[in-house]
């Protein structure tokens, strides 16, 4: 029990205690760690140790890292780090573990999941514990500039190339996925699922009662909205009280006006934001926000898509991990209580969010942790995984069976629409740049200045 809570504190309690302001964040957006089968009582200690260590020394360590047999990489466990604590998205990984206990009963799973949409709180712990030479076993990362930008390129990556040999993988996943976490030839982590960004669900019975059909075009869309309105609906949800739900908005703006191909130009540098066409994605971006609900600031993204769950609002823009929410938090039935569409203008597309995991350097424990990414990429826990989240599997050869009308058409649009990269979630572009466009984002819903607002994201690219 000792060894179990001193191990407690020195992951992640410990680094957070340092920081009263990311400890903060976290409470305020309920967040809690997430620790395999805990109880109580447990939960409760060791949060207790977390804040007595904001004002104790370093006498139960000695200022050392002693006990190295007690870190996490230490052989028979594996620690994974994510933010998957949210309704659907915590069912999945709690099935997932389960599955790989049941598979390898000699191997034990210490779940540190860290609360906050997007990870936002998360991201801020793994890079203090990246930095200071305490790597989890693996983590979850975004396929895509996230993870090559922001690890790959600092080198604290190891390459998965002859795991993916082994495990023959390279004809499992399709070959632009694979691109997506590759660099300069080698492969660096193994992904789990697949999300749509460019997907927009809506209120069934509103649409019915009102006499609506899905818009196909974003004039459509501003057709539709003012019907809404005039009916007293709130056309369009929204919760960004975290900013990057508010660039999930604009991305896909971008990719409706643009195409596939110049959305890619556009995140390839080939395109400016200061480019005359980019200026009407702005433009129609600031008239979008004009049909959201007033208190859209102080709500996340599951209190906006309750909104739409309850009639108050007829449509949220949210990557199909809603669809887990609707369906395993809500009780709501698709295609009857709520349905979805292309976000109007992208049809034909498929802006990819897919989450990942990889094998960190300075990890002890290598063959645990390439035995957990096996099962991982297996078909078996990958179709135990995504039904509760709301995702599609990576994999090209999953049983569709096991997913509903919604899975089965996403994974239908996924092998036949055009794929590209999410800039919300990472893939387009680099952590550092995505930090600074959800900045200018916000600023931008508050004072719809076009000009200034592209000029921010062209000169971002620079910084």
């Amino acid at each position: 029990m000792l060894t179990f809570v001193k191990k407690y504190r020195d992951s992640f309690f410990y680094q957070a205690a340092q920081d009263c302001i990311l400890i903060e964040s976290v409470i305020n957006n309920g967040g809690v760690m997430m620790l395999k089968k805990q109880t109580m009582w447990v939960s409760v200690l060791a949060a207790t140790l977390a804040l007595t260590a904001c004002n104790a020394g370093d006498e139960e360590t000695g200022g050392s890292n002693s006990g190295d047999e007690e870190a996490s990489g230490e052989s028979g466990e594996v620690e994974i780090f994510s933010w998957w604590t949210g309704a659907g998205e915590e069912d999945g990984l709690l099935a997932l573990i389960d599955y790989f206990e049941e598979e390898h009963p000699d191997i034990s799973v210490t779940n540190a999941a860290v609360a906050g949409g997007a990870g936002t709180n998360a991201k801020a712990v793994l890079a203090t514990r990246m930095q200071g030479d305490d790597p989890p076993s693996t983590f979850q990362v975004h396929a895509g500039e996230e993870l090559i930008q922001t690890w790959v390129a600092a080198d604290m990556m190891e390459p998965l190339n002859d795991f993916y040999e082994q495990e023959e993988l390279m004809d499992k996943f399709p070959e632009e996925l694979i691109e997506m976490v590759s660099h300069d030839g080698n492969i660096y982590s193994v992904p789990m699922n697949v999300h749509r960004s460019n997907v927009m669900f809506y209120n069934k019975s509103v649409f019915e009662e009102n006499g609506l059909e899905p818009p196909t075009t974003l004039d459509e869309f501003f057709d539709l909205a003012e019907e809404l309105e005039a009916a007293g609906v709130t056309p369009l949800a929204l919760g960004d009280q975290e900013p990057w739900t508010a660039t999930h908005i604009f991305e896909n703006i971008l990719l409706a006006e643009l195409g596939p191909d110049g959305y890619r130009d556009l995140w390839n540098g080939d395109i400016s934001f200061e480019d005359p066409q980019v200026a009407p994605a702005a433009e129609a971006f600031a008239e979008v926000l004009e049909y959201v609900n007033d208190d859209h600031a102080s709500r996340n993204w599951q209190d906006s898509a309750q909104l739409v769950g309850e009639g108050e609002a007829a449509m949220i823009n949210m990557g199909d991990w809603a669809h887990g929410y609707f369906h395993n938090d809500l009780g709501l039935e698709v295609n009857e209580d709520y349905g979805y569409f292309p976000f109007p203008g992208t049809e034909g597309s498929f802006n990819v969010v897919s989450d990942t995991f990889g094998l960190p350097k300075g990890v002890d424990n290598v063959e645990d942790v390439e035995t957990f990414l096996a099962v991982l990429a297996s078909t078996e826990a990958q179709d135990i995984f995504n039904p509760l989240k709301g995702g599609i599997p990576a994999r090209i050869d999953s049983d569709e069976s096991k997913y509903d009308e919604y899975g089965q058409a996403a994974i239908s649009d996924f092998q036949s629409d055009h794929l590209t990269p999410s800039l919300a979630h990472g893939s387009a572009m680099s952590e550092g740049y995505l930090t600074q466009a959800n900045q200018a984002v916000n600023v931008f819903a508050t004072q719809r200045d076009v000009e200034r607002f592209l000029s921010s994201l062209e000169t971002a690219r620079g910084e």
